[in-house]
Order: structure tokens, then C-alpha cells, then sequence
């Protein structure tokens, strides 16, 4: 009896998993960040062996749950070895306008810091904050601005990719 069971269960899920709908129903997804720092005379900030680089960053979640809330990133390289930090997710969104349910905004708050180290010694710490906004709607959840040091710095062109230079 139990084997009767289990396999009119398998086949009732089989036969839900196949739907004929369209794609419409999925929710786009648009939530990777490529964050490219240069100086003002276009040289890469990340590069280690530039005198002007900053070897190391860390990004630290403000609305996390405790006050050290790292957020996790990568540093990639271009084809042509420029760095830069591409993070996906993992700071907490927090509604900022959450009204309307098919139309809402939220938003993660990131301490980044930047080291700049030269013979092994810090020389230089700065820190700033980067916000990221995102659109949530039932069919997209994408970034829709980029703020840098209260600042706006990138605003979501549909289609294109989510990168912002930052010139220090």
C-alpha cells in the first residue's frame, strides 16, 4: 500500500512540475555589482604593484545583526588586469518604500574600507559608504542606483550591466 502511495505521489509531482506557462511568470533577477576604483588620472586603485594602489578593502554590513557583519565580494580581473570588486549579495535589505506591493524599494548600507599599505605598514585607511537601491516588482528585482559616499554614482539603464567607476 505504501509503495501505491509513494508512487502516485511521484507522479502527481512529475505531472506539477511540467507546466506549459511562458517564461512571464519568472522573475528577472539583476543584483551584480562591478565597482571599479580609479584615480584621477585613470590608474587602477586595485592594482598591487602601483605606488597609489590600496592592497586590501573590506565591506562591512551597517544594517547587519551585529556590528561586524562582513559582506563577501571578489576582487576580479579585466582582460587587460584591470581590478575591480564584484559583489552579489549579502547585505541585508531594508524597505525603504514598501507601499505599493507591486512596486517596492529597498536598500543595503556597506562600510567599505580601503588600505593602502606600502613596505607592509597601513599608510592609509579611508572609508566610505556605498548604498545600493533595488526595484523589486512581481517580474524584476534589479539594482536601480548606486549611491558612493551619499552621492549618486550609477542609475539602472534597462538591459545594461550594473558597474560603477568611482574616481578618488
Amino acid at each position: 500500500m505504501r509503495n501505491i502511495v509513494f508512487g502516485f505521489l511521484v507522479v502527481f509531482v512529475a505531472f506539477l512540475s511540467c507546466r506549459t506557462g511562458d517564461d512571464e511568470d519568472l522573475q528577472k533577477i539583476d543584483q551584480i555589482i562591478n565597482l571599479y576604483m580609479k584615480n584621477g588620472a585613470g590608474r587602477d586603485l586595485f592594482h598591487k604593484k602601483k605606488d597609489t594602489a590600496y592592497f586590501t578593502y573590506s565591506m562591512n554590513d551597517v544594517n547587519g545583526n551585529a556590528d561586524l557583519a562582513p559582506v563577501s565580494s571578489l576582487l576580479k580581473a579585466t582582460a587587460d588586469s584591470t581590478l575591480f570588486i564584484e559583489y552579489i549579495a549579502g547585505a541585508k535589505r531594508v524597505g525603504l518604500d514598501t507601499i505599493d506591493p507591486n512596486n517596492k524599494t529597498y536598500h543595503s548600507v556597506i562600510a567599505l574600507s580601503l588600505i593602502k599599505r606600502l613596505n607592509n605598514t597601513v599608510q592609509d585607511t579611508i572609508r566610505d559608504t556605498l548604498e545600493i537601491q533595488y526595484r523589486w516588482t512581481p517580474s524584476v528585482f534589479e539594482v536601480s542606483k548606486i549611491y558612493y559616499n551619499d552621492t549618486l554614482r550609477f542609475t539602472k539603464t534597462p538591459g545594461a550591466s550594473n558597474v560603477v567607476t568611482i574616481v578618488k
